[in-house]
């Protein structure tokens, strides 16, 4: 697999057009993948400053770029229905022209469920909760008339050992972990024993990251990742590191 570059440009702390400004100049700058987050509140800095939905966003982004594809890192499964969930994703496909990257995990930010009335529940329920979801999704996007105009491809987020990676293995593209080196090796190899017994090639699963230098980088790549993510804070969105991580895809060309 090729090297991809992504961004996570986190909706919060920022007014919109500065967001938009910030999708707009990560394209510019060659970007492969841009993300954002579901989540309704800060995660870090003000907790009540500015922030803004995921999907409405993903929308929009869908006609104010045109080349990277787009999605979030990652979705909550918790906050939508699945069906609808799905019947969303398929409409951001088809208004970004087949670049949607439908990304969903389980969710843990428990403000998110306790203000927006959603119950917060335990891990293990949210990770079931996910477990069920993943093939109804798969299983409407079937349904649905029109079509999505390409196998939308799926990126679960997620290092558990039992249930995640399991998850991944049956159903996901990608795989993002949250891991160093040593812990992402390890992962692999588990990933690995998950999709031998259902007969699936762990190699066809792009491994993302996140990275924020080309040197934090380079051993992640040596250890299997592919997809490398930086992740930007509002207002200002320095994407400097953005141009030095694209800069080393395009000096490694692999």
């Amino acid at each position: 697999m090729t090297i991809r570059i992504g961004v996570q440009i986190q909706p919060q702390h920022a007014d919109y057009d500065q967001i938009r400004d910030a999708a707009r100049r990560a394209e510019e700058i060659g970007v492969d993948v841009i993300f954002n987050w579901d989540h309704f509140y800060p995660l870090y800095g003000e907790p009540d400053g500015k922030h803004f939905e995921a999907w409405t966003m993903l929308a929009a982004w869908a006609e104010q770029t045109s080349r990277a594809e787009i999605g979030c890192l990652v979705t909550c499964n918790s906050y939508r229905n699945p069906e609808l969930l799905a019947d969303m994703a398929r409409t951001v496909d088809h208004i970004s022209g087949g670049r949607l990257v439908f990304g969903i995990g389980s969710g843990w930010f428990e403000r998110d469920y306790t203000e927006y009335g959603y119950e917060f529940g335990t891990a293990g329920g949210r990770l079931d909760a996910l477990g069920e979801a993943l093939p109804q999704i798969e299983a409407r996007w079937e349904k649905l008339n029109p079509a999505p105009t390409r196998k939308i491809p799926v990126l679960i987020g997620g290092g558990g050992e039992k249930k995640t990676l399991k998850y991944v293995a049956k159903h996901a593209d990608i795989w993002h972990s949250f891991s160093d080196v040593e812990t992402l090796e390890r992962k692999r190899g588990v990933l690995a024993g998950h999709c031998e017994a259902i007969g699936r090639d762990v190699n066809e699963i792009e491994i993302s990251t996140a990275a924020d230098s080309a040197e934090a980088a380079k051993p992640l790549y040596d250890a299997g990742a592919r997809l490398f993510t930086y992740g930007v804070n509002g207002p200002d969105y320095d994407l400097k590191p953005l141009e030095d991580l694209v800069a080393w895809r395009d000096s490694v060309g692999a």
